[in-house]
C-alpha cells in the first residue's frame, strides 16, 4: 500500500463521506498519521442525488476530489481501495489493495439501501445512494419515454410511464416532486407525439404520513403540495413484491411498471471481522458507546450512519443524516486528540439542528427547533442551506448558477443519457 512508516500514531479511517471527512479536517496539522480509505477518489454530497437523477445536475456538481480537500498536507495518505476485514488481534485491516496497521481505526463507511430480505425487489428496483445509480435513473427515465414513443401496445407503453417511488421520507418526497415537475413543464416539450397525461407518478408510504420524522404539519403540507403536482400518494400501503412488471402490496393494490425506485429503507455498511455482540441486527448498524467506541473494543470507532449509539432517548440510536455523522466526525477528532494527550473524553450529545425537505419550485417544508415554517421561504432557506453545505466554491457556483437558470427556463439540461441503462424489468415486456 506503500504508506510510509512513521513513530507517530496512526489513525485510519474506513470512509469519505460526511463523517470520515469532519474526521479527517479536525485532525488536520496535528501530530498523527491520516490514512484515510474509501472506494471512489471523490465525496458525494448525498441530499442533492436526487436532482443528478431528474436531470437537474451534472454529478460532478455535487462530487469533489477527496484528494484536493488533503493537498500539501503533512502526514495525510490517501488510498482508492474497500476494506474487506477486520483483523482486531493483529490490529491490522485487510483491503483489496493489501493489508495495513493501525493504531486507531475509524469506521465511517455508511450506508446502502435497505431491501429488508426481498431478493426479488433488491434484482428489479432501482437504488439512488451514489452517483452512478443516480445516472442509472437518469437513463432509464429517458429511455423509458424513448421507448413508449416506439411502442403501439398499449399495456406496455403505460408500464414504461408510470413510476414507482417506495418510501415517504425527504429522498422519496423530494424525488416524486422533481419527476412530477419535469412531467408538468419538460415532458410534453421533448415528446410532443406521446400524450404525458398518462404519466404516472406513485408514491408509496408504509406509514400513515410523510416524511414522518418531521412534525404533523410539515408532512400534510409535503402531501398536499404533492397532490397538487399530480402525484399519487399512498399512505399504510407496504410493497411486498416486485418482479420486474407487477408491484404487490399488503393491500391487494397491484402497479403495472417498468420502473421502481427504491427508498424504503437503509442500514449500515458494515466491515467483517468484528464480534457479532456489537452488529444491532435491525439495521446492520456498529453499537457504540458515548464516545463512538466499538463496544468489545478499545481502540476502533464508528461514526455516522454505520454507528449505533443507543440511549434512553434514542433507543435506535442517532437518525442517520448528515448532521449526526458531521458532529461525531468532530468530536471524535478532539477524542483522539485526547486520548494521545492522557486527557478524559467528552461525550457525544447531538445538537438537532432542524430538519427539512423541498417538494418542487417553490414548494418546501422546514422543521427547526424553534420554529416550523413551509412554502416558498422554506425553499429559499433549503437552496441556502444545501448550497452552502457542498463542498468547493466551484460545486456552489455550478449549482447556484443550474438552479437559477433552471427556475427562470423552468427546464433540466442535463436530460441526457450519457450511460445507457438496460434495467432487468424491460426483459418482462418483451
Amino acid at each position: 500500500m506503500n504508506i510510509p512508516q512513521t513513530s507517530l500514531p496512526r489513525v485510519v479511517i474506513v470512509g469519505g463521506g460526511f463523517a470520515g471527512l469532519a474526521l479527517a479536517k479536525g485532525l488536520e496539522n496535528k501530530e498523527v498519521q491520516v490514512v484515510l480509505l474509501d472506494k471512489h477518489n471523490y465525496h458525494t454530497f448525498q441530499p442533492l442525488l436526487y436532482q443528478v437523477a431528474t436531470g437537474g445536475l451534472e454529478p460532478d456538481s455535487i462530487a469533489f476530489p477527496i484528494r484536493k480537500l488533503f493537498n500539501n498536507l503533512k502526514y495525510y495518505h490517501f488510498r482508492l481501495a474497500e476494506v474487506v476485514k477486520i483483523h482486531s488481534s493483529k490490529n491490522e485491516i485487510e483491503t483489496t489493495i493489501g493489508n495495513l496497521s493501525y493504531d486507531y481505526l475509524v469506521i465511517a463507511t455508511g450506508s446502502k439501501t435497505n431491501f429488508f430480505g426481498n431478493k426479488s425487489i433488491e434484482k428489479y428496483a432501482m437504488e439512488m445512494k451514489s452517483i452512478p445509480q443516480s445516472l442509472n435513473i437518469r437513463s432509464l427515465v429517458l429511455e423509458n419515454f424513448e421507448e413508449a414513443l416506439l411502442t403501439s401496445d398499449f399495456e406496455e407503453r403505460k408500464a414504461l410511464m408510470n413510476f414507482i417511488i417506495v418510501g415517504g421520507g425527504p429522498t422519496g418526497v423530494e424525488l416524486a416532486g422533481a419527476l412530477a415537475e419535469m412531467k408538468k413543464a419538460i415532458l410534453p416539450k421533448d415528446y410532443p407525439d406521446l400524450d404525458i397525461r398518462e404519466m404516472q407518478i406513485n408514491l408509496i408510504q408504509g406509514s400513515d404520513r410523510l416524511i414522518d420524522a418531521m412534525s404533523k404539519k410539515a408532512s400534510k403540507k409535503a402531501e398536499d403540495f404533492l397532490v397538487n403536482l399530480g402525484v399519487n400518494v399512498w399512505k399504510n400501503v407496504h410493497v411486498t413484491n416486485y418482479d420486474g412488471d407487477l408491484v404487490t402490496t399488503n393491500t391487494n393494490e397491484t402497479f403495472k411498471a417498468a420502473t421502481v425506485i427504491w427508498a424504503a429503507g437503509v442500514q449500515g455498511e458494515t466491515i467483517g471481522g468484528l464480534e457479532q455482540h456489537c452488529i444491532v441486527e435491525r439495521a446492520n448498524r456498529i453499537t457504540v458507546d458515548a464516545y463512538n467506541k466499538v463496544e468489545g473494543y478499545t481502540n476502533i470507532f464508528a461514526i455516522g450512519d454505520v454507528a449505533s449509539m443507543n440511549s434512553d432517548k434514542n433507543p435506535h440510536g442517532h437518525p442517520m443524516m448528515a448532521q449526526p455523522a458531521l458532529q461525531q466526525g468532530k468530536l471524535l477528532a478532539k477524542n483522539i486528540l485526547a486520548v494521545l494527550k492522557s486527557k478524559p473524553l467528552k461525550p457525544f450529545v447531538y445538537n438537532d439542528k432542524g430538519s427539512m425537505a423541498t417538494i418542487g419550485r417553490n414548494k418546501a417544508v422546514v422543521d427547526l427547533p424553534t420554529v416550523k415554517f413551509q412554502g416558498v421561504f422554506a425553499w429559499f432557506v433549503w437552496m441556502f442551506v444545501h448550497l452552502f453545505s457542498l463542498i468547493g466554491f466551484r460545486n456552489r457556483a455550478v449549482v447556484f448558477m443550474n438552479w437559477v437558470y433552471n427556475y427562470i427556463r423552468f427546464d433540466r439540461e442535463s436530460r441526457l443519457i450519457i450511460r445507457p441503462f438496460k434495467n432487468k424489468s424491460k426483459e418482462s415486456f418483451k
